[in-house]
This record gives C-alpha cells, sequence and structure tokens, in this order.
C-alpha cells in the first residue's frame, strides 16, 4: 500500500527527497510520484532495523531521529534526518553489508526494492545519480577503514 500524504506532508518528503544527492537531478513532478511509493515505520532505540547479512528489499530515508550504520561492532557511521541507507544491496541484489540500529525514536520512509528498480529502470538521471551517489560513499567507506 502506498504511503497517503497529505499535502505538507508530501512537500516535506519531497523537500527531502530534493536533498538525496542521487534524486537530486528529478523535477518536483517525478519526487512527488517517488514520494508516493513510500511507507513510513517507526523504530524504537536500540530496535534493529536491518541486520548485516539478510536479504535487502528496502530503500531508507530518515524523517526524524537517527541510527548507527556497523559493520561487525565497529559504528562506521551515524545518520539523521533526511539522510538515507539501502541503495546498495538494492541495486546489486547482495545481503546488507552492515546493521542498522535505531539510536533513538526514529521515523523511516521505506520504499521496496521493486518499486525502487522500477524508478531506475525508467529514469536515466535518477540511474546516474545512484551511480556518482554509490562512488561518494564508497570512497566514504574506504577512508575509515584506512583510519
Amino acid at each position: 500500500m502506498k504511503l497517503s500524504l497529505g499535502k505538507k506532508e508530501e512537500s516535506d518528503v519531497v523537500q527531502m527527497l530534493e536533498n538525496v544527492p542521487m534524486f537530486a537531478s528529478l523535477d518536483r513532478k517525478r519526487l512527488r510520484s517517488m514520494a508516493e511509493n513510500f511507507k513510513e515505520r517507526s523504530y524504537e532505540p536500540g530496535e534493529v532495523i536491518e541486520r548485516e547479512g539478510d536479504n535487502a528489499i528496502s530503500f531508507y530515508l530518515i524523517v526524524n531521529g537517527s541510527v548507527d550504520i556497523k559493520k561487525g561492532n565497529r559504528r562506521i557511521a551515524k545518520l539523521g534526518r533526511g539522510q538515507y541507507f539501502g541503495e546498495m544491496a538494492l541495486i546489486e541484489k547482495q545481503p546488507r553489508s552492515a546493521t542498522v540500529i535505531a539510536r533513538e525514536p526514529t521515523k523511516c520512509l521505506l520504499m521496496t526494492s521493486w518499486n525502487f528498480l522500477a524508478f531506475l529502470r525508467t529514469d536515466p538521471d535518477l540511474a546516474i545519480g545512484v551511480m556518482k551517489e554509490l562512488a561518494r560513499r564508497l570512497r566514504e567507506t574506504d577512508q575509515a577503514l584506512s583510519e
């Protein structure tokens, strides 16, 4: 079932999507269409949202709260409002590469892999944005692991 958004909520989600680098090249009409394909989920502090090694079926956009991204027992990132995770596993159909844990009460919008891939297949600008963002994240991860 699609996310049912009022005008203000839709505008807030579209604004967050505009700030996601891989969506930045999309016009507002396309972003509104994308926003309708999200589902909302809430998580309690300490709750595991995704576990390293599990099958990936969703891309997440953090509406409020924050999460830790962990590889084994090592925290490799902290993400908060407007940030996202889950895009890598959706694209390559591999198990989750890290565990994601809510640090505080956290609300996320989720897009399933089949909806996400449908957008990638029909929008070359989105596909290019995803590639650029993956390259940026790979550089950051390499740098963090070498420290």
